[in-house]
């Protein structure tokens, strides 16, 4: 007897991204920033405080600004990103088909900018997905990342009729499967570096010291990855020192602050390697903020040798690492 073929799996996985400017140009930043900072859980100044600032300051000064550095970094493909979150959406679909037997869609939701959330959410629904695996692609919880990008996705799962089951993958700062991956490519990177470094710094994105004081749990999820990371390559502690950067506004933001470090290892002239394990994917803020400003500032103050260690990008260790992930989350979904 001919076996009949295999139910179709109706699961879905979206992968939520903070966002990315449509194009390098002004009008498309100035889209994208307004967007983003009239978010309240990333600046939540009052409103009357809060606008004017907004719109008569900001939004008139930077958008030329990061267009110009958002040039720096586009690729042919587009935003570094976006091309790359694609790519990884693409490789988590391919491993988890191989694991459950059928396709189970895997598409990208950006907080800001396009493909939007709701996009995402209108995709899965019109392939007949019933039951959501939201997998955000921030390792470490703030409430201004993950916080941000799962309420955007409540509500646009509550305006359906029909709302479809979700699960949410936990913050995975800890997770041997993250920190391993993150290992390898950092041991990786470094191995092929021209000038063996002396000095590594890990930096993470940064975010206003009240909103930690207020009980954001995101610094101490930092520290724990970077401990773990430390130890899981050997690193000694003195050579390490744990950074935030892409600070923001007059308000003091979680220290030590990454361009300050760049500086005073500079002066020492040590030979540093920076990572990022807070991004899982390069952007803006690590090819053009460390890979480009914060190596020129630290060659300038003296330092030695640079070495970006890039993100984990679509790295088959981190496809591989994000496929156990989703099928622990998904157990009981899909066999």
């Amino acid at each position: 007897m001919t076996p009949s073929p295999p139910a179709a799996v109706r699961t879905g996985v979206v992968l939520l991204q903070l966002g990315t400017p449509a194009a390098p140009t002004t009008p498309a930043v100035r889209r994208y920033l307004r967007e983003f900072l009239s978010d309240r859980r990333v600046v939540d100044l009052p409103r009357a405080l809060w606008w004017p600032v907004l719109y008569l300051a900001v939004l008139t000064r930077r958008p030329p600004r990061s267009a110009h550095l958002y040039q720096q970094v586009w690729s042919a493909g587009g935003s570094p990103l976006l091309v790359t979150s694609v790519a990884q959406a693409r490789g988590l679909e391919a491993r988890l088909a191989t694991r459950a037997g059928a396709t189970i869609p895997v598409v990208v939701g950006m907080r800001y900018g396009e493909p939007s959330i709701r996009a995402a959410v209108a995709d899965l629904v019109a392939r007949g997905v019933e039951r959501v695996l939201a997998f955000p692609m921030y390792p470490q919880y703030a409430g201004a990342t993950t916080g941000s990008s799962l309420e955007r996705l409540y509500q646009e799962l509550g305006r359906l009729r029909v709302v479809p089951s979700l699960r949410v993958v936990p913050p995975y700062y800890a997770d041997p499967l993250y920190i391993d991956a993150l290992a390898a490519v950092a041991r990786a990177s470094i191995a092929a570096a021209a000038d063996a470094p002396d000095r590594f710094v890990i930096s993470f994105h940064g975010i206003p010291k009240r909103y930690a004081a207020e009980g954001d749990p995101y610094p101490s999820q930092c520290a724990e990855t970077a401990a773990r990371l430390v130890r899981a390559i050997g690193w000694p502690d003195a050579s390490v020192v744990q950074t935030f950067q892409s600070r923001f506004g007059r308000e003091e933001w979680l220290q030590p602050y990454t361009d300050v470090t760049f500086g005073r290892l500079g002066a020492e002239r040590a030979g540093v390697a920076a990572i990022c394990p807070g991004f899982t994917a390069d952007c803006l803020e690590t090819i053009e903020e460390i890979g480009m400003t914060g190596r020129k500032s630290f060659l300038a103050a003296g330092g030695r040798a640079f070495h970006l260690v890039p993100c984990l990008n679509d790295a088959p260790v981190w496809l591989d690492a994000m496929a156990a992930i989703a099928a622990r989350e998904l157990a009981g979904w899909i066999g």
